[in-house]
């Protein structure tokens, strides 16, 4: 018997109540549970959640209008990873909505996989503008750090929309009604972070948790134990991924970051603004923030609407309230060929992993 299946074993010998919540927070493990199948095979009494752990869904709508700007002036060169180049923005019709579609029209847009590559682009386009359009969360936040740590070129700027995980979910948790009743923690981010960044789960809201891996074994080893705590009604905080995740996380990528970032109040597109939940450039960074070089240039992209388009519920299927398939333009007008919302785009967004896995319910029905 291979090791997931003994974890499913144990979680189907369980006396679950009849209904029992747990919200995964990461996109990876929301891909990972749908290519493994598990919400097939769990016990039907167990709801898997995804959460707001999607970087392109919740960039706000200003950053990317920004970027699209930015990306017209033909001194310019864009890079961003792939997935932002087609988030699309709530645009009037006519109006340029993607970085993908500036690109079709002229914009120097290119598709990058690592920070490096934002520094060997500027180094090869001396004479260039060359500007690091970068959403993520702690795991892309500790790269772009360590770069920066580095001498990079003069003509390299970041336009950050960088977040952090946990004040999302403390939102969630302080909200008037969680819609969980345990939490997957993202192993990635703890790896970084360190697990005990997420005690105040337990300590201030009573809360079972458990940290997991990506592996199929590991999210069952995790579930296995937030269900445990929440039967025995003692919610305790777990690490289910030890190989990579210890207590206090890599301390010396920490206080990089510190080094290189300040934290403060940043929007979450379709949510609105979180406390302490974003990373922006330190001070003695100004000369390479794009906020600050080209503050003229992007001046009338900040006062746009951050709402997701209309009919898009993707700030409710972030939040954990609706599940993919229960989104309005779901299969109908949203799909990932021709995506309205955010969460149709990115292979971490939870409507696009649905998709992919084969849900294709709205669809169905649809017709």
């Amino acid at each position: 018997m291979s090791e997931a299946a003994s974890w499913l074993d144990r979680i189907r010998s369980l006396p679950l109540p009849p209904r029992v919540r747990i919200l995964n927070v990461c996109g990876g493990h929301e891909r990972s549970i749908a290519q493994a199948g598990l919400r097939g095979v769990l016990p039907p009494e167990i709801t898997l959640i995804p959460g707001p752990g999607c970087p392109v869904c919740v960039c706000p709508e200003p950053d990317i209008l920004a970027a699209i700007r930015l990306s017209q002036n033909p001194g310019n060169i864009l890079a961003a990873f792939g997935d932002m180049l087609r988030v699309p923005a709530n645009v009037k019709k006519g109006e340029t909505r993607s970085l993908a579609e500036a690109r079709r029209v002229g914009a120097d847009v290119r598709a990058i996989a690592t920070p490096q590559e934002a520094v060997r682009l500027a180094c090869a386009n001396p004479s260039k503008n060359v500007i690091f359009f970068v959403a993520g969360f702690e795991t892309t936040a500790a790269p772009v750090a360590a770069m920066l740590a580095e001498q990079i070129p003069e003509n390299l700027s970041l336009l950050l929309s960088l977040r952090r995980t946990w004040p999302a979910v403390a939102m969630l948790l302080e909200s008037e009604k969680p819609c969980f009743e345990g939490l997957i923690v993202p192993g990635h981010v703890a790896a970084v972070m360190g697990a005990e960044e997420w005690r105040f789960v337990v300590s201030r809201h009573d809360m079972p948790a458990a940290g997991a891996g990506f592996t199929a074994a590991c999210l069952l080893a995790a579930l296995h134990g937030v269900l445990v705590q929440i039967l025995n009604e003692r919610p305790a905080l777990e690490n289910a991924y030890p190989a990579f995740v210890c207590p206090d996380g890599n301390r010396r990528a920490k206080n990089c970051m510190a080094e290189q970032f300040t934290d403060f109040d940043a929007d979450w597109r379709g949510i609105g603004a979180i406390p302490n939940s974003g990373f922006r450039l330190a001070p003695h960074l100004a000369a390479h923030d794009a906020r600050v070089i080209f503050a003229d240039d992007i001046s009338g992209a900040t006062g746009r609407n951050e709402a997701m388009p209309p009919g898009c519920d993707c700030a409710l299927v972030v939040m954990g309230r609706l599940s993919p398939v229960e989104c309005r333009l779901y299969g109908k007008a949203c799909t990932p060929h021709m995506p309205v919302g955010p969460c149709m785009v990115s292979d971490e967004g939870a409507c696009r992993i649905w998709w992919s896995a084969g849900e294709r319910q709205a669809a169905a029905h649809a017709a």
